[in-house]
């Protein structure tokens, strides 16, 4: 065997919490090449070529113009990286088993991953009370989320963004004490949809965006509502790998499964787009940037909160923890 030849197991050895690469692609054509798997983009008579790291790479998106060869998804498949094909700047998100105009993604990757977690997860979801207390869980971790990041040392120093922190603290407590007084999913709901709308009317106003009002899906024509679907979409992508990992279906959700199909991605998601993937928009909308510089700043924060580590973390704590309790 040669010394350079590379397993499966081993292009999965960087755990998908560390990896580091999210890619969006456009116009190109995705395959392997002397081993590698590299995109291949063209001006004029010549092409260039460039290299795609894939076992450190979580997720890729494939926009407009773009395709792919049955080699580089078998490539994608060993190396554990989510796949989906998308519109342009990444919105919206479509695939070849679509499921879901918001959001579906490929997962060619192997079903004998390890069901710890699934078990864990089954032996609660069919009570109702308890998929309840998961979802007030998920919403907690998401309200500490929105005030570690919202005012954090590094947030502060975005001159573009810095909230008043006794205002957030007063919502968010008021959202926590609304949310841990709820008696069934709708009232979670309406509590959770209440917080949403205040968060976007603080974020606007402390960026000096203006009157703001948050589109429907592909139906916003301002900035910061194209940067918002397309931050969510990215946040989406980690959600999908969060899932895929622990083994756990998109289809056993705790807070949106009555309402969306795929509802698990949505619910992880939840824990990071509203501290990270908000204030982002606003930010590059005030600044006026493109999707491109946009997509970048969304990875990157990303990458320095660990968001998919949170993820992860997350669903693997509440699996336990709601097990233990169903005992």
């Amino acid at each position: 065997m040669s010394a350079n030849y590379l397993t499966p197991s081993d292009l999965k050895t960087i755990l998908h919490s560390k990896r580091a690469n999210i890619y969006y692609l456009e116009k190109c054509r995705v395959q392997v090449n002397g081993g590698r798997v590299e995109y291949v983009t063209s001006e004029g008579k010549e092409s260039f070529y460039w290299n795609i790291p894939i076992a450190n790479t979580t997720a890729l998106l494939l926009g407009m113009g773009t395709s792919v060869t049955q080699a580089a998804m078998r490539e994608f498949a060993h190396a554990g990286v989510m796949v989906g094909f998308c519109g342009t700047d990444g919105t919206p998100l479509y695939s070849a088993n679509e499921v879901d105009v918001d959001v579906s993604w490929l997962s060619p990757q192997s079903e004998y991953r390890p069901t710890e977690y699934l078990q864990k997860w089954v032996s609660f979801w069919f009570d109702e009370n308890k998929r309840l207390q998961a979802a007030k869980g998920f919403q907690q971790i998401r309200l500490a989320q929105i005030e570690k990041r919202w005012l954090s040392s590094q947030m502060q120093r975005e001159s573009a963004f810095q909230p008043d922190p006794a205002a957030l603290q007063t919502l968010l407590n008021r959202a926590s004490d609304e949310m841990a007084q709820a008696e069934d999913h709708t009232l979670l709901m309406l509590a959770e949809a209440k917080l949403t709308k205040a968060l976007y009317k603080m974020v606007s106003q402390t960026v000096g965006y203006g009157d703001f009002t948050r589109a429907k899906r592909g139906g916003g024509i301002d900035s910061a509502n194209r940067f918002l679907d397309q931050g969510n979409y990215l946040a989406y992508g980690l959600a999908a790998v969060a899932a895929w990992v622990t083994g756990v279906p998109h289809g056993l959700a705790v807070m949106h499964g009555k309402t969306r199909r795929g509802g698990l991605v949505f619910d992880l998601a939840d824990l990071i787009k509203d501290a990270l993937v908000m204030p982002q928009a606003f930010i590059a909308a005030m600044a006026g940037d493109g999707a491109q510089t946009f997509r970048q700043r969304c990875i990157n924060v990303f990458q320095q909160s660990d968001a998919l580590d949170i993820m992860i973390t997350s669903l693997q704590e509440t699996a336990q923890s709601q097990a233990e309790d169903a005992q």
